[in-house]
């Protein structure tokens, strides 16, 4: 198949696509490169798939319809695996046009080139963001996601609106997938394992949030790309969607959550960088931020019952892949 991955040199991005290299499949890869952290690290992304013949990568905004619309005319791709979007809670709350402008300009424009290239199953990334503050643990997708506290949030629950909406209207298979906090070596800067691993190693003091009094389901990459490439070729159907809703049967649309099902305190993590790093953190403790959740834990279930397929990686070994790779990397 002739498969597109929107975000390439983004971190699940430059995972997914180095995971189907080699399967048999053509990959375009599209991103706009921007700076919203180290271009470098993006660059290096795609440094890293320079070797795999059949990935090509073109620079593209989806923000651009007239692009996007080209683009999807001139290759004619099978299936959609889109991954990019301007992620990061806290960016949101004081670059909100930024958030506009890819996750919802750019998720439309995706939308509209898979309805008119009859793209025949459109993968999406969607977020553990839209669960906000819900009280109800483990969150599963048939769960009230109808109060976001981001604006980050509600463009993610808006884009799974828009592709059942698309879904419903003109037959589009489309499925959905919240991401439960991805780390795991080529991670994003902004994130916390980036952020304490080089605090740690350098000495500095680190910023913990709720005085540490958080939990997260923290998700190995290499458990994420799994659960994509499973998803890609689990095609809904309009009586196989996985909504909970009175017209469950009316669209090809599915919805699933990505985690590992089994949240870990955010000083436990702490504990696994200071093991793997050998060194312990100096921790300032601060309030909770604006938009942040005390805790996220996924029910996958509906993953498993869907793909045979469960999050597997300790927390402990996979900070250390990541911290190896950090020294590497950056060779300190």
């Amino acid at each position: 198949m002739k498969l597109l991955i929107t975000g390439m040199a983004g971190f699940i991005g430059h995972a997914v696509a180095k995971r189907l290299s080699g399967s048999g499949h053509r990959i375009v890869g599209v991103d706009n490169l921007n700076d919203y952290y180290d271009i470098a690290l993006k660059q290096a992304r795609l440094d890293d798939l320079a070797a795999c013949e059949d990935v090509r990568f073109l620079k593209i905004d989806l923000a651009d319809r007239a692009e996007v619309a080209a683009l999807f005319e001139q290759e004619r791709f099978d299936r959609v695996i889109h991954l990019a979007a301007q992620p990061g809670v806290r960016y949101s709350i004081d670059n909100p046009h930024a958030y506009v402008d890819a996750n919802l300009v750019g998720h439309l424009n995706v939308l509209e080139g898979c309805r008119h290239g009859k793209v025949e199953h459109l993968v999406y990334a969607s977020s553990s963001s839209v669960y906000g503050a819900n009280d109800k643990v483990p969150f599963a997708t048939d769960d009230d996601v109808d109060h976001p506290i981001s604006l980050y949030a509600a463009t993610k629950k808006a884009n799974e609106l828009m592709a059942h909406t698309y879904s419903h209207l003109y037959d589009l298979p489309t499925t959905g997938l919240r991401f439960f906090t991805v780390y795991g070596p080529w991670g994003r800067p902004d994130m916390a394992l980036f952020k304490f691993t080089r605090a740690v190693l350098e000495g500095r003091p680190m910023d913990v949030y709720n005085h540490g009094d958080m939990s997260r389901d923290f998700t190995y990459i290499d458990d994420i790309v799994e659960g994509v490439v499973r998803v890609l070729d689990v095609v809904p159907t309009p009586r196989g969607s996985t909504e909970v809703t009175t017209d469950t049967a009316s669209a090809p649309y599915a919805l699933y959550n990505i985690g590992c099902g089994s949240p870990v305190s955010l000083m436990d993590f702490v504990r696994a960088i200071e093991k793997a790093v050998g060194r312990e953190a100096i921790c300032h403790y601060k309030d909770m931020q604006p938009g942040d959740v005390p805790r996220t834990w996924a029910d996958t279930e509906a993953l498993y019952q869907a793909t045979g397929y469960r999050p597997q990686m300790p927390v402990e070994e996979g900070v250390k892949r990541f911290v190896d790779w950090y020294r590497r990397f950056y060779a300190v």
